[in-house]
């Protein structure tokens, strides 16, 4: 039996019931690294001699119940591991080891998982390639001149090649969404704050960053929702409360209510997601899933985005060095009024007065009660992961200074933050799934997103679609 592309949920039931060793399986995985890894370089930093003494003390334990028991799998390289390095894409951080692993990664292990190493990210964890002076380029295992998308493009890269069994990547602009769809498999970004990522304060932010969360990868919905049971609830050190997420309130695809956003005028989608999202709303639709192709939330599309990217901005700010926010004011007031690009509107953003902020959170938390309305008559809402499959390599410049072309129109690459942001902005869950292929062979995944603590709701749904429409298929060659 190859236990390449089996769900971790699998694997841990084969090593809980003797019929593979952690040793063992953990070992299978290092020598398809070994052997494979070269061809896209996902796994760039490797961990595998401690691995191997934990997977050992599995083997020898008597205890096996833990839900992940001796699944061997990666971490995006911004998690802090103890030991390792969490460089983010910089040079000079290559030598500094975290001195404590991030609460996630110390919940994974909790649960049995043996951490093999880590996968690449793109510098600052901030485009939708993923390169960087440290560790090189990423590809994708579907076509090596294609990205595995950014920011946890190593870990949907290493998921779908078969590398790892499974991730835990992070999004506040599609980063777990986004290489997910461009790789052809699952990935959750949860409610914001439902899982706490503190790490190492001497390389890590203690306050966390708005919109930005930490969720799942896998190649399966139930490793998705086995994973979320572990990675989820409050920071222990801050609280004693516990979480309970509400569970679905539908029990197969007949009681299952629908939304379909499949486009929007103004927001450059392609052809051919737009036709693909649309035959996967009529194959529910004949399972007896009740559909509507026109129902919203009632604000405007396009201010809520507009809103989104305002906060994007400011949540990333912290990060900014004083010279280039100065520098970045000057290039602000040249803007003409015309310009309304989504680099535009952060420019705009930028080093706004708290006063302004709070003005705009406020915005931001009407609207979220209006996203709650919406989904107490839709289960969920699907929608694109990003307007377009995955994209060439693309190392040129500032990501704020490239162009791509959708449809015959030439937009700003960032124009595509619409279908990850409508969504993120408002701290709601989102879950993708393999939803298809373009005719070149790349993957097409769909967005279901749901109700703030829809957790459960988003990944049950994933899991009905995994069932009934598309699961994840291995990519040729590996």
């Amino acid at each position: 039996m190859d236990p390449t592309f089996l769900p971790a949920t699998a694997l841990s039931d084969l090593v809980r019931r003797r019929k593979l060793g952690a040793l063992e399986l953990l070992d299978h995985y290092i020598a398809r690294v070994e052997r494979l890894d070269g061809r896209i370089n996902a796994v760039v930093v490797r961990d595998f001699e401690r691995a191997r003494t934990r997977a050992r003390a599995l083997d020898s334990q008597a205890d096996k119940s833990a839900p992940l028991f001796g699944v061997p799998m990666t971490v995006k390289e911004s998690f802090d591991v103890a030991g390792l390095p969490s460089t983010r894409g910089h040079e000079e951080l290559k030598s500094r080891l975290a001195g404590m692993s991030t609460i996630a990664v110390r919940r994974l292990e909790a649960a049995g998982a043996v951490i093999v190493g880590k996968t690449n990210v793109p510098v600052d964890l901030a485009d939708w390639q993923s390169y960087n002076p440290v560790y090189g380029t990423t590809s994708n295992p579907w076509n090596v001149d294609h990205t595995p998308g950014g920011s946890s493009g190593g870990s949907a890269a290493a998921l779908a090649a078969g590398l790892t069994a499974l991730e835990i990547g992070s999004d506040i602009g599609g980063s777990i969404r986004v290489p997910a769809h461009f790789c052809g498999v699952f990935g959750h970004k949860p409610t914001h704050a439902l899982v706490p990522n503190y790490g190492d304060p001497a390389l890590s932010s203690a306050a966390g960053t708005d919109i930005a969360v930490s969720g799942p990868m896998a190649r399966s919905a139930s490793d998705l929702a086995v994973a979320l049971d572990v990675l989820a609830g409050p920071d222990p050190d801050e609280s004693g409360l516990t979480l309970t997420l509400p569970a679905p309130r539908f029990t197969g695809l007949k009681d299952l209510r629908v939304a379909v956003w499949a486009e929007q005028p103004g927001q450059a989608t392609d052809a051919e997601t737009v036709v693909a999202l649309h035959a996967l709303a009529d194959g529910l639709e004949r399972e007896g899933v009740t559909i509507s192709r026109t129902a919203r939330p009632p604000f405007d599309p396009t201010e809520a985005y507009n809103l989104y990217l305002r906060l994007l901005d400011a949540a990333w700010s912290i990060r900014v060095p004083d010279d280039v926010i100065a520098k970045r004011r000057k290039l602000c007031a040249t803007l003409p009024d015309s310009a309304n690009s989504a680099d535009d509107i952060m420019l705009r953003t930028v080093g706004i007065e708290h006063r302004a902020w709070l003005a705009l959170n406020e915005r931001r938390c009407q609207w979220r009660r209006a996203w709650t309305a919406f989904f107490r008559d839709w289960d969920v809402l699907l929608c694109p992961a990003l307007g377009c499959a995955a994209l060439p390599h693309r190392q040129d410049g500032n990501t704020w200074e490239r162009r791509i072309t959708i449809e015959g129109q030439e937009i700003a690459y960032n124009d595509l933050l619409f279908w990850p942001g409508l969504t993120a902005g408002y701290h709601l869950p989102g879950t993708v799934a393999p939803m298809g292929f373009t005719k070149a062979g790349l993957p097409l995944g769909v967005q279901i997103a749901g109700p703030i603590h829809g957790d459960r709701t988003t990944i049950a749904v994933a899991a009905l679609l995994e069932q009934a429409w598309m699961g994840f298929r291995p990519p040729p060659g590996w």
